[in-house]
This record gives structure tokens, C-alpha cells and sequence, in this order.
């Protein structure tokens, strides 16, 4: 009976592995590579699945998308030293998952061997194209080249690589001053063009006031002008009319008293007062006689 039971455990157990060996499962986002004798077989997608106990093992790979990040120093177009991180999102081809076992083994042997390498050579290639000043305003014309970049170096390898991004640069502290002090005197040379600028406006503006009041001066003084002379001349037509016609009467008068000697006894009776002489001459010129 012992010696039974001894049998049976063992045979059990055994059994047990075996049963439980023929399956194995696959998560979603990956895929499973067997392995026989640590020999890559095969592939298989996520699921059940059935492999030959003890013999055979499984190793997933994700095939999701992964993101690779590396810091490194360069240098600009204009050979400025600096140091940038850069990243790049890439992901295992769903069907060349075993080739990419094979040849480079897991996710992070293939990162650290192939894809860290031409991440650095691409990110360095393209910034070297690129003044810093550029890199500090706008980087997409940078991104776009390490895209470039990158599609061309990993073209033989069974990944794909998108979204790269540099994601921070550090300038040379010097190169920072030097750009402060440039924004600087560019401030100080807007303030002054703008300080130029409203100086002549505000010139132009006092020319305008002065030649505004110089015409109303002017106008003011050609209307005290053209009043006087038209008062002038309305005085002398005035003096003229009147000249002429007292001569008119002088000479009517005239007409009047030589065809009429009568006019002058008119005239005479006209002016008299009503009242007598009071003295009379005599014969004698030196005596004077009283008539009252």
C-alpha cells in the first residue's frame, strides 16, 4: 500500500504539470514568442493557447506603445554647446515581433542597443542644423527633422517610430546673459524710437498749432485790412457824391442867379432876421449914426 501511494503521488504530480503545461495565455498588447530548448519557435496573439509541456516556454513582447527618452549634449549651428532631452514613441510591428526576439532579444535590449544609439545620433544631426535662437523660439522645424531622421535610420529595423519631442534644452549660462542683454538694449532701443516718435509727433503737432494761428492772424488781419479799405472807400464815394453835388447846387445857383437878378432878394429874404439895422452910415464914412 505504501508502496503504491509513493507511485501515485508522484505520477500525479506529474500529471498535474504536464495538463496544466499544454496551456499558457497571452495578454492583450502583446505577443507571446515560443520557445523550445530556449530556441524562438514561433509567435502567437493574445488568448489561449497550447504548447508542449516542459519542453516549451513563452515570452511575451508588448506591442503597445512604448516612449524612449535620452538626455545628450550637442552643439547648435552656430556651435553653442548645449544639453537637451529628446524623446520618440515607437512601437514593435504586431508581426515581426519574433525577428525582433531573435535578432535583438527582449524590449530593453533593443532600446539600449538599438534604438538609444540613433535616437542620440538623429537628435544630434538635427540640431546641429538649427541656430540656438531657433531652438528657443520654435522647434517644430527641429522635431520635424528628428522625425526625418529617425524614419531613416530605423527604416530596417521591425519597429515604428513617431511623435519625437524635445522636450528641454539648456543654454550656456553666458549665451542666456548675452541673449538678456540684447533683449535688453532691443527694449531700450524700442522705448527711445518710441520716445523719437512722439517727440515729432508732438513737434508736428506744435508746427500745426503755429501755422493754424499764423493763418488766423493772417486772416484776421487781411479782414481788419479789407474792413478799412472799404470803409475808406465808402467814406470818400461819400465825400465825392457830396462834393458833387454841392458843386451841382453851387453851379445851379449860379445858373439861377445869372438869369435872375430877383434870386439874390430871395435869397437875401431867406436869411433876413426880422430885425432893422441899428446903425446907418452917414455921408461922412468915419461917422456912425444910432437909428434907435
Amino acid at each position: 500500500m505504501a508502496r503504491t501511494l509513493l507511485i501515485a503521488v508522484p505520477v500525479a504530480v506529474i500529471g498535474a504539470v504536464a495538463a496544466f503545461g499544454f496551456w499558457f495565455t497571452v495578454g492583450e498588447g502583446h505577443i507571446g514568442v515560443v520557445t523550445r530548448f530556449g530556441e524562438a519557435q514561433y509567435q502567437t496573439g493574445p488568448g489561449l493557447h497550447f504548447k508542449t509541456p516542459l519542453i516549451d516556454s513563452v515570452r511575451e513582447i508588448e506591442i503597445r506603445e512604448r516612449k524612449n527618452v535620452e538626455e545628450l549634449t550637442a552643439a547648435t549651428a552656430n556651435q553653442l554647446p548645449i544639453t537637451a532631452t529628446v524623446s520618440v514613441n515607437w512601437t514593435v510591428n504586431a508581426s515581426s515581433g519574433l525577428d525582433l526576439f531573435k535578432r535583438y532579444g527582449t524590449l530593453d535590449q533593443f532600446e539600449q542597443r538599438i534604438l538609444d544609439p540613433k535616437l542620440r545620433q538623429a537628435a544630434k544631426a538635427s540640431i546641429s542644423k538649427f541656430q540656438a535662437s531657433d531652438l528657443i523660439r520654435d522647434r517644430n522645424a527641429a522635431i520635424s527633422e528628428i522625425q526625418a531622421q529617425m524614419t531613416a535610420l530605423m527604416e530596417p529595423y521591425p519597429v515604428t517610430v513617431n511623435s519625437p519631442q524635445i522636450e528641454n534644452i539648456v543654454l550656456p549660462e553666458r549665451y542666456l546673459e548675452a541673449v538678456m542683454a540684447k533683449e535688453q538694449a532691443r527694449e531700450a532701443a524700442a522705448r527711445e524710437q518710441y520716445e523719437l516718435e512722439k517727440q515729432k509727433l508732438q513737434a508736428q503737432r506744435d508746427v500745426q498749432t503755429a501755422e493754424a494761428d499764423r493763418d488766423a492772424t493772417k486772416a484776421r488781419a487781411d479782414g481788419t485790412a479789407y474792413a478799412t479799405i472799404e470803409t475808406a472807400k465808402a467814406e470818400a464815394e461819400s465825400i465825392r457824391l457830396k462834393g458833387e453835388a454841392e458843386a451841382q447846387a453851387i453851379r445851379e445857383k449860379a445858373s439861377s442867379i445869372a438869369e435872375s437878378a430877383t434870386l439874390v432878394d430871395y435869397e437875401r429874404a431867406l436869411r433876413w432876421n426880422g430885425q432893422m439895422p441899428t446903425t446907418v452910415m452917414g455921408g461922412d464914412q468915419q461917422v456912425l449914426w444910432s437909428m434907435k
